[in-house]
C-alpha cells in the first residue's frame, strides 16, 4: 500500500483553516478545528516529484481532470494557502525562475488570441453588458458589476483631466468602453489598439453602428508600431500581457506617444510583495506569456522611461469584489459553458476565477493605478486630488 505520509505532511501544513481531506483508497483524514470550509477528494494518487517541482501546475491539472474534488468554496481553500505561513503551496514556497518566454510581435499577438479570442459570445455570458473585462471600481458597497465598470472607466477619465477636443490612446482597448466612453462623454478623439480580432470587429462594428467614424478609431496592431503623439494614454489590463523583459519599453513607448505635459493613466495586476511573478498553471493554461511585476519594477521603469508619476492609487478589494462576481456569473452559466467547450474548459475557467479572487482576497497581488505625466509632475493638473472626485461626481461616480 502506498505511504500518504508526505502527502499528508503536505496537507497539514498548507492550510490554515480546518479542512476535510478524503485520500483515493477511501481514508477520510480531517485538519484543523471547527467547520471544514472545504472538502478535497483526492481521486488518484498525484506524484510526488510533480507536486514538488511544479505544485500550481500539477494541483491545476488534477483539478481540470477530475483527479481531484473539491466541495466547498475554491477561493476561501486557495485563500487559506496564501495566509498559511507555513505552507508548502504557497506560491512564495515554491516560486520558479520566470520563465524565458517570446514575446515578438508575432507571438504577441497569438498570446492574446488564445485567450481574448475564445469567442464574444463565451463572455458575453458573465461579463456585465459593458463587456469590460478588468477590474470595477466599487465607488458603493451596493452598487452593480456595470455600475462599478462605468465608474471604472470615468474614474480613469476623470483622473487624466482632458479637454474637449484632446486625443486620447488606450492600449490594449478590450471592447472598446473606454474609448467610447471617452469620445461620447468627454467630447475627446478616443483611437483604441487591440491585437485580438474578436475585439476588433466587435468594435469596428460599433463605430458604425454609432456613426462616430470621425471620433472613434480602432486598429488591429502592436503598440510597439504606433506613431502618433496623443494628449492622454490610457492602458488597462495590458503590462501583465508584455513580459518582464519587455516592461522597460512599454512605459518608454508610453513616453513616445505622448505631447509634452500629457497624462497616462495605467491600470494593471501588481504584486506588493512577493506576488509577482509568473503561476506555472495561468501561464500554461490562461495566459500564456504573462508576468504581473511587481510595484517596485514598475516605479523603476516609469521613472528610466522619464515619466513621472503624479498618483498611484490600489484597488485590491475592487478586483476581489469584481471577481467573485464573475465568478456567480460563470455558475450561473455553467450549463452552457459545459454544454460549448466541455467539462475540463469549465472547471479550468472557475478555478482560474476563484483562485484570482483569493489571491487578491489574500494580498498575494493587488491592483493599480498609476497616474503620470511627461514633464514636471503635474504642470497641467489641479494642486490636489480634488478635481479627480468632483469630477466623479459630475459624471455620476458617487
Amino acid at each position: 500500500m502506498l505511504d500518504k505520509t508526505i502527502y499528508k505532511q503536505i496537507l497539514n501544513a498548507s492550510f490554515n483553516a480546518p479542512i476535510d481531506v478524503e485520500f483515493w483508497d477511501g481514508e477520510k483524514v480531517s485538519y484543523g478545528d471547527g467547520e471544514p470550509i472545504a472538502k478535497i477528494i483526492m481521486h488518484e494518487v498525484i506524484p510526488v516529484k510533480d507536486i514538488m517541482s511544479h505544485a500550481s501546475l500539477t494541483f491545476g491539472e488534477a483539478y481540470m481532470d477530475g483527479k481531484i474534488e473539491i466541495q466547498g468554496d475554491i477561493q476561501k481553500l486557495v485563500t487559506t494557502v496564501y495566509n498559511s505561513k507555513d505552507s508548502f503551496l504557497n506560491s512564495s514556497k515554491f516560486a520558479k525562475l520566470v520563465p524565458k518566454h517570446s514575446h515578438t510581435e508575432k507571438k504577441s499577438k497569438a498570446d492574446v488570441q488564445s485567450h481574448y479570442d475564445i469567442g464574444n459570445d463565451f463572455y458575453e455570458k458573465w461579463l456585465d453588458p459593458t463587456m469590460t473585462y478588468s477590474c470595477a471600481y466599487f465607488a458603493s458597497e451596493d452598487d452593480s458589476l456595470e455600475d462599478a465598470q462605468w465608474n471604472k472607466v470615468r474614474h480613469i477619465l476623470n483622473k487624466l483631466n482632458a479637454k474637449p477636443g484632446e486625443k486620447l490612446l488606450d492600449i490594449g482597448c478590450g471592447w472598446g468602453t473606454l474609448i467610447f466612453t471617452a469620445a461620447k462623454e468627454y467630447n475627446l478623439e478616443a483611437t483604441g489598439v487591440t491585437l485580438s480580432q474578436q475585439q476588433y470587429d466587435f468594435v469596428t462594428k460599433k463605430i458604425e453602428a454609432e456613426g462616430l467614424q470621425d471620433r472613434v478609431h480602432i486598429y488591429l496592431e502592436d503598440y510597439r508600431e504606433l506613431k502618433d503623439k496623443y494628449d492622454h494614454v490610457t492602458s488597462v489590463g495590458m503590462f501583465e500581457h508584455v513580459g518582464k523583459e519587455n516592461l522597460e519599453a512599454y512605459f518608454e513607448q508610453i513616453n513616445h506617444l505622448l505631447v509634452e505635459n500629457g497624462t497616462a493613466l495605467i491600470h494593471g495586476i501588481t504584486g506588493q510583495h512577493n506576488g509577482a511573478g509568473v503561476d506555472a498553471w495561468i501561464n500554461k493554461y490562461i495566459f500564456p506569456g504573462g508576468y504581473v511585476p511587481n510595484i517596485a519594477e514598475n516605479v523603476e521603469h516609469i521613472m528610466h522611461a522619464s515619466l513621472q508619476i503624479d498618483d498611484i492609487e490600489p484597488l485590491r478589494r475592487h478586483y476581489q469584489k469584481t471577481l467573485e462576481i464573475w465568478t456567480e456569473n460563470f455558475h450561473n452559466v455553467s450549463e452552457e459553458v459545459i454544454s460549448r467547450y466541455g467539462e475540463r474548459f469549465y472547471r479550468m475557467w472557475d478555478l482560474y476565477l476563484q483562485s484570482c479572487a483569493a489571491s487578491f482576497e489574500s494580498g498575494n497581488i493587488d491592483v493599480v493605478q498609476y497616474l503620470m505625466t511627461k514633464g514636471p509632475s503635474g504642470t497641467d493638473l489641479p494642486m490636489t486630488r480634488a478635481y479627480m472626485y468632483q469630477a466623479d461626481t459630475k459624471h455620476g461616480v458617487k
